[in-house]
Formats: C-alpha cells, sequence, structure tokens
C-alpha cells in the first residue's frame, strides 16, 4: 500500500543553481520511493482500481506506473532506464509540490501547506488542475490501451461536492475527446513500434510527435482550469500562461523530455508562487537562474503576443523534419542557456530555417 509521506522550455546550467527548488531525492523525482511500484499496491473497490489524485503520492504513482508499463515499449528512446519521455511530468509535479503551487491558493484551508497536509492537491489549484489533466487523463488512456494490465478498470477518486474533474476513461473520453483520443494514439504507437521497420531515430521521433501532440492537447483541454486563476497574482497568472504557451516550442522541436533533460529545465523554475511587484530579472529573494528563466519566459510569450501569434506558427513551419527539429532543439538551448546568444538572433534563425522547409 501507499505509504504516508514524510517540462516547460527552459535549460541552465545545474551547476549553478541558487535556491531554486528540489525536484530530485538520490536522482530520482521527490518521493519517488514512497510511491506505489505496481497497481496491486494502488487502492481499489469492488475490483476497481480507484486512486485518489488529489494526494500527492497517488497521482505522483500514476506517473511511476505508467513509466513502468511503457518502458519496454521505449526502447529507441535511448538506452538508459530514464529515457522515457514521460520523465519530464513527475519532475514537474514535484516543482508544484515543492514550490507550493499544489496548495489551496483561496486560504481557506491547510491543504498542501507545509503547516498543514502537506501532501493534500488542492482541487482549487490551478496548477494542480492542470497537472490533473496530464495525470489521469494519459493514466486513465494507457489503462484502457491494457498497459496496467488485461482487464484493469480505473476510476479516479474525487473529494466530495467536487464536479468539474472526469473520473473514468469513458468520461473523460466525452469530456475531452480530442486529449483521450491523441493519448490513445501515443499508446497504441508505442504498441505498433514494435513490429515497426522504421530505423530507431524515425521511430523515436515519431513517437516524440504523437507524444507531445498528446501533451499539448491535454494543455488545451485544461483550459478547463481557468477559472481558477482569479486565486492569484497576475505576476503568477502571466507566468502560468507563458508557461502554458513555451510547450507549443519544445512540442513542435519533439524534446526528448527524459530525466536528464527534464531536470536540467525544470530546477530552475521559480520556486514559489509570485506575489504582487515581482518583476524579473529584478525578484530579489529568487536565484539569477530563476529570474532568468521567468524573463525568458515572458520574451517569448510578448514577442509572440506582439507578432499576433506568428512566432508560434513561424517555429512550427520550421520545424518540418527530423533534421530541422534536431537543430530546433539545439537552438532553444542556446537561447536558454547561453546569455550571449541574443533573442533577435532567434527570430532571424527561425525565419531562415523556415524558407528551407
Amino acid at each position: 500500500m501507499l505509504r504516508p509521506a514524510i517540462l516547460g522550455l527552459l535549460l541552465a546550467c545545474a551547476a549553478s543553481l541558487g535556491r531554486s527548488a528540489v525536484i530530485l531525492e538520490g536522482g530520482w523525482p521527490i518521493l519517488w520511493t514512497q510511491t506505489a511500484g505496481q497497481v496491486a499496491d494502488v487502492p481499489s473497490h469492488e475490483g476497481v482500481v480507484t486512486p485518489d489524485p488529489w494526494h500527492f503520492l497517488h497521482r505522483m504513482s500514476l506517473y511511476r506506473l505508467l513509466i513502468a508499463a511503457t518502458d519496454p515499449f521505449m526502447g529507441c528512446m535511448g538506452t538508459n532506464a530514464t529515457d522515457s519521455p514521460i520523465w519530464g511530468l513527475p519532475l514537474e509535479f514535484g516543482w508544484m509540490l515543492t514550490s507550493g503551487r499544489l496548495a489551496d491558493p483561496t486560504g481557506a484551508s491547510t491543504c498542501g501547506l507545509e503547516t498543514g497536509d502537506k501532501m493534500c492537491v488542492s482541487t482549487h489549484s490551478w496548477w494542480g488542475c492542470v497537472s490533473y489533466f496530464t495525470s489521469a487523463l494519459p493514466f486513465l488512456s494507457a489503462a484502457h490501451k491494457g498497459f496496467m494490465g488485461a482487464g484493469v478498470q480505473v476510476q479516479m477518486q474525487v473529494p466530495e461536492g467536487v464536479t468539474d474533474y472526469c473520473t473514468t476513461y469513458a468520461d473523460c473520453s466525452a469530456r475531452f475527446p480530442d486529449a483521450m483520443t491523441k493519448w490513445d494514439a501515443f499508446f497504441q504507437g508505442l504498441l505498433d513500434a514494435a513490429d515497426s521497420p522504421l530505423p530507431d531515430n524515425e521511430k523515436k521521433d515519431a513517437l516524440l510527435g504523437l507524444y507531445w501532440q498528446a501533451q499539448m492537447a491535454s494543455t488545451y483541454a485544461s483550459s478547463a482550469c481557468s477559472a481558477r486563476q482569479s486565486h492569484y497574482s497576475s505576476e503568477e497568472v502571466s507566468f502560468a500562461k507563458s508557461w502554458g504557451s513555451s510547450g507549443e516550442y519544445v512540442a513542435a522541436a519533439h524534446f526528448q523530455s527524459n530525466l536528464e533533460k527534464s531536470s536540467l529545465f525544470i530546477t530552475p523554475l521559480p520556486g514559489r508562487v509570485l506575489k504582487t511587484g515581482d518583476t524579473a530579472p529584478s525578484i530579489a529573494d529568487l536565484s539569477e537562474e530563476e529570474n532568468h528563466t521567468l524573463y525568458i519566459f515572458s520574451w517569448i510569450n510578448s514577442a509572440n503576443n506582439m507578432l499576433g501569434g506568428s512566432l508560434v506558427r513561424m517555429w512550427r513551419s520550421a520545424m518540418c523534419s527530423v533534421t530541422t527539429r534536431e537543430k530546433g532543439r539545439e537552438m532553444l538551448e542556446q537561447l536558454l542557456l547561453n546569455p550571449g546568444f541574443a533573442t533577435s538572433s532567434f527570430l532571424s534563425i527561425i525565419s531562415q530555417m523556415t524558407t528551407s522547409c
């Protein structure tokens, strides 16, 4: 049984991190060893598996079980046990916990607070709501495809009185058909990859394409969470929006969000909820890396808005082949890792890459 507990975009130099959020313990996502190692360890009722995604360990267990079940089909991703792109999700979820973003933003309860139930994920948290779409939905899809065992049925628990979260495969498919269809396509793609004649690099690129299509479909579906943003400062809301839109760039480039890569770009995310008056890159109690992360997020989002959304469209157009996607990933790393890489260079290179497609 579960024991009681005691992705984004940015790449930064891990050796120089300041007070950024802790997302790893012993090389694994935080509290990883306290999560369920097999489906039988998850609560069940009358033969139906019933995880409680409003408990941090239960939701983190969904990721651990998902990674374990799909790893045998991830051979084209690499030879390491941590090469699956799914690793970015538990790292991101851990950052949400340690940065206080899963706590009740209304102040009406102690859910998620250090002084309250630290493992509680508030149903009022915008971040907790968005995370639901990239944890519960893919898990339900994977179970439907048989990855959790033949005939395994799953129903997510939900607190009494909360009605705006889907809880079963059928329920989620009815409410969010595009997201569930794309997760189904990704998991079917994993099953089909075993018999695919494609070389590993092309197989990998194709699977990453399916994975990011599903991820982005979940992001679009999480617009259902928008009302919860009213509980946060305008600075936090602005960051949340730019954080969400940054997925467009990593998705189009088919970023392999394995454990190593994901830890580099999630670690420098802001280690606390932003308050009124926080203006990067000059937030005194955040590290240089956190300030830089916030500044770049803001710049990319502002540039796209000023261009009427054409920056995202240009980027998507430029990511037209395995080769250009590889160059795109390298360019994103330069933009975010190398302070000397001018943002103007980013724009000009995108224009050049688009003409080559």
